[in-house]
């Protein structure tokens, strides 16, 4: 009975898998130029963060930025201004 009591008190609700956010690891090395598309991911109650997954023009890879890394911003920002022009 002591084990069931202690256990709940070290577990928040956020830790009970409710955050899914897609990037566990993200690209901070400027790779602008291997970039074909980004697809933005707001922040909803599955992952509290905006993801940036890029696809790699020449195998079509897909890789999260970093959108905190200066040069993700201008690549993102870039291609905001290239769909509004659309």
């Amino acid at each position: 009975l002591l084990v069931f009591l202690v256990i709940p008190e070290g577990i928040s609700f956020s830790d009970q898998g409710l955050n899914r956010c897609q990037c566990i690891t993200k690209e901070r090395r400027f790779i602008g130029r291997l970039i074909g598309t980004v697809q933005v991911i707001q922040p909803s109650s599955h992952c509290k963060e905006m993801e940036l997954i890029a696809t790699l023009k020449n195998d079509g890879r897909r890789i999260c930025l970093d959108p905190k890394v200066p040069w993700v911003k201008k690549t993102f920002e870039r291609q905001q201004a290239q769909h509004l022009e659309k």
